[in-house]
């Protein structure tokens, strides 16, 4: 147990770091916006290009494996989506903002740091695989499912193009792609570039954690959501328990890749959540507060999930 707690405390101690040095300062939220631009278009990029580029490219091509952790993330974005239509009559808006609060992670600023300080280096691959491509589902879901509720008023042409662009221009997926081709070419970088990159891939995830540490504490807890309850269960035990029986089920993985999934389904509500809800109008507040109490929430979960790999409770293949 002590070397859990070792693991998730300097993880969680930078979030804390970031939630108190902003109640501390008051800075506004926009004094963030630089960190947050070296973040996304920089040292994040440059930390999966840097693992992704090392790695043979035969393990950038598990399909049955993506497959298995984007099913997970979309079954319980349908579980939650249902449950909000049937009880709101039809309020589609509404309840695809709760799909998402239920189903879309931290998978970007939470991910890779935590991933690849409990697992190392090779969860990296793992880690961009699955960024990438329930991204682009939470990227076409978002706008479609905003058109059907009539939130979204744009021509289905330039709705489709909206959306390939979010896609295509992301410096996530840019950055993984490049990867994947340079893995391909067996492309190293001159020693000055490759020695720039380790360096902003070293600041990646404190940087992502104590931003999002300053982003909960500046958001405002107005409104707690009554769906709270059923949010955080989907998205901090049944989301992580589904990808680890998917995933057992539909392939033999290293022990590495599997517990690389489970962790990132069992991250809390992504900050974009808030984002996509803020762009629509819609469940803005509530929103929020679901991030801040999941936030609080996996520190527990996140904890003990850690605990049961780590001590072997949790065994690597559920289907041996």
């Amino acid at each position: 147990m002590t070397d859990v707690i070792g693991l998730v405390l300097p993880f969680f101690g930078l979030i804390f770091l970031g939630f108190a040095v902003a109640r501390i300062t008051r800075q506004p939220l926009e004094a963030l916006g630089w960190m947050n631009t070296f973040i996304i278009y920089v040292a994040l990029p440059a930390l999966f290009f840097q693992l992704l580029a090392k790695t043979p490219i035969e393990r950038l091509t598990e399909w049955s494996y993506i497959f298995g952790s984007v099913f997970s993330t979309f079954v319980i974005f349908v579980l939650m989506f249902s449950i909000s239509v049937a009880v709101a009559r039809g309020a589609i808006a509404e309840a695809t903002i709760k799909g998402l609060a239920a189903a879309y992670g931290n998978i970007g600023y939470m991910g890779p740091g935590l991933a690849l300080l409990a697992f190392g280096e090779e969860a990296a691959v793992p880690v961009a695989l699955i960024f990438c491509f329930e991204n682009i589902m939470h990227f076409a879901i978002a706008p479609m499912m905003m058109a059907l509720s009539g939130g979204e008023k744009a021509p289905p042409g330039v709705l489709v193009l909206s959306v390939v662009k979010k896609i295509a221009l992301h410096p996530f997926i840019i950055a993984t792609a490049i990867g994947v081709f340079a893995a391909y070419l067996e492309f190293r970088p001159p020693m000055p570039v490759e020695r720039l990159l380790d360096y902003l891939a070293r600041a990646a995830a404190p940087c992502a954690l104590f931003a999002m540490g300053v982003t909960l504490a500046l958001r405002p807890l107005n409104r707690v959501p009554h769906e709270l309850g059923l949010i955080a269960a989907l998205k901090l035990v049944l989301h992580p328990l589904l990808c680890y029986v998917v995933l057992s089920w539909v392939g033999k993985f290293s022990e590495i890749w599997l517990f690389s999934a489970v962790l990132l389904a069992a991250l809390p509500t992504a900050t974009n959540v808030f984002v996509i809800a803020q762009q629509y109008g819609v469940w803005v507040q509530r929103a929020s507060a679901s991030i801040l109490l999941t936030t609080v929430l996996s520190v527990g979960t996140v904890t003990a999930l850690l605990y049961m790999i780590k001590t072997g409770i949790l065994p690597p293949d559920l289907f041996p």
